[in-house]
């Protein structure tokens, strides 16, 4: 498919390939089920379309194309679209790492994932109640020996602190990068995170505003959404990387559900540069 090309602006932070919506974990903390539609995800794009829609991207090597989920290894031709996006792209991987590593290792050339960056370019989730943290650092030292740019992060989960500092001490006397990021939304009646408007997320009563992204969000069937919320509720579509005539406009589109935003889209984090700072989009003229 021959598709025309479609810029992205640059201040944009980051580009994120949601392949599928499944996964092969069930942790009752997953982001990805704030405010999830269920039935949309098995929906899943066919490799040849990923590599049509992501090779029409202009974008600057430092941005690259992030290949996620739910678990991106679970897509049938996850390994095909890695090897198929075009050169001018980089790209990134947010993995549980659940996957044959050795056929990775034997089908994907690791100079293809790794570039000057910050952070490691296939960054592992670890997930205490769900995975055997044994088998995961022999999977992450087996790819490192390999030549490939890997760390495991973790959440911060007030429940597993001692699981999860005890995997810190054990990846970092290997050798291995390991970082946390924050627990996002309530659990219990606390509200875990840090954030930019934390009055958008979990109030009885929506408000009218205005918002602007910096990141482009597509969905496992191609839809490209303005927000992580949109995304996993399948709401509101802005186009599909497949559309011919398909365009990024960079400005602030009315919403009329401020107060059930997704936690993703509106905490304190670091950029691409590893900055911190960021938050994902910006929100003005609240009314209601």
């Amino acid at each position: 498919m021959d598709l025309s090309t479609v810029e992205l602006p640059k201040r944009y932070n980051y580009i994120a390939c949601f392949l599928t919506l499944e996964c092969n974990l069930s942790c009752g903390y997953c982001i990805n089920l704030f405010g999830a539609k269920q039935g949309h995800r098995k929906s899943v794009m066919p490799a040849g379309d990923w590599i049509s829609g992501l090779n029409r991207l202009a974008a600057a090597h430092d941005l690259p194309v992030t290949l996620q989920g739910g678990e991106p290894s679970l897509h049938p031709g996850f390994i095909h679209i890695i090897n198929n996006i075009k050169k001018e792209l980089s790209i990134d991987i947010l993995t549980n790492l659940l996957f044959d590593v050795d056929e990775f290792i034997k089908m994907v050339d690791p100079a293809r994932l790794r570039r000057n960056a910050p952070y490691p370019n296939i960054r592992v989730s670890y997930h205490p109640p769900c995975m055997d943290l044994g088998e995961l650092i022999k999977k992450v030292l087996k790819m490192q020996d390999a030549g490939f740019s890997v760390g495991i992060f973790s959440i911060l989960h007030p429940g597993f602190k001692k699981e999860i500092s005890e995997a810190q001490r054990r990846c970092l006397d290997l050798g291995i990068d390991f970082r946390t990021k924050e627990l996002l939304g309530k659990l219990g009646n606390k509200l875990y995170g840090t954030y930019l408007y934390p009055e958008a997320i979990h109030r009885e009563k929506r408000k009218r505003c205005l918002c602007r992204t910096s990141e482009l969000i597509i969905g496992s069937d191609g839809t490209v959404f303005r927000c992580h919320r949109d995304l996993y509720a399948h709401l509101r579509p802005i186009g599909s990387i497949l559309d011919e005539d398909f365009r990024i406009e960079d400005k602030f589109r009315e919403c009329d559900q401020f107060g059930d935003c997704n936690p993703c889209d509106i905490k304190i984090k670091t950029d691409r540069f590893q900055v911190y700072n960021h938050t994902s989009v910006e929100i003005k003229a609240i009314i209601g």
